[in-house]
């Protein structure tokens, strides 16, 4: 059983980490913007926690207590602005891998992006989006952290198939399920196989189960 910690757990990759993670032994806190997210959360029998990325390192290091897996998932959504993904996606991100690197944190799960190290693909509408994912992963890297970078395509609503591939070269499709990139968050936990990976996330036909065998 590990102490876990989901940050951004209100978004739609965390809400499914969160409900797959209450059916789980592992003793699981999530970090919320405010108290009126609390009652979905204490109703799958997780226990909610103030966090707001914009405040300063220390208040999430307080927040992240003794956690030994810390998920982000965070992100300032479709509809902000750049200053707002800045500020979220990459500064929020780095104080959250300076806090759990301080609290000694066993692993760091980064939900990023496909094509985050590929800067000849990012259009100029989603380049603030890509820069912030491209540095927090560097950052993440460097970091003395165990980490496992999960880099996801095109995000959709549909319910997951419970399956995967890793290598873009075998996708029929650029996209995947939100349902199954919490799973394959869910599936990552103490992993060895996982330890300092940056994996690729599409659609396909490897079972979950099998992504860290």
């Amino acid at each position: 059983m590990s102490k876990v910690f989901i940050i951004g757990a209100n978004g739609k990759v965390g809400r499914h980490v969160a409900k797959q993670l209450s059916d789980s032994t592992h003793e699981v806190r999530v970090g919320l913007r405010s108290p009126d997210q609390f009652s979905d959360f204490e109703a799958l029998g997780l226990t909610p926690v103030l966090l707001d990325l914009e405040q300063n390192m220390a208040s999430i290091q307080d927040a992240l207590g003794d956690s030994d897996v810390v998920i982000f998932t965070a992100g300032s959504g479709g509809h902000t602005g750049a200053d707002k993904t800045m500020l979220i996606d990459l500064d929020g991100a780095a104080k959250s891998i300076a806090a759990a690197e301080q609290q000694e944190a066993k692993q760091f799960i980064m939900v990023s992006a496909l094509n985050a190290d590929s800067p000849e693909t990012w259009s100029d509408s989603m380049k603030p989006y890509y820069v912030a994912k491209h540095y927090a992963d560097r950052l993440l890297r460097d970091s003395k952290l165990n980490y496992t970078i999960l880099r996801p395509g095109g995000l959709s609503d549909d319910a997951g198939t419970g399956a995967v591939t890793t290598d873009p070269s075998d996708a029929d499709t650029k996209s995947i399920a939100r349902e199954d990139v919490a799973a394959v968050i869910v599936a990552s936990i103490g992993q060895e196989t996982a330890s300092r990976q940056t994996i690729t996330l599409l659609e396909g036909d490897t079972p979950i189960a099998d992504v860290f065998a």
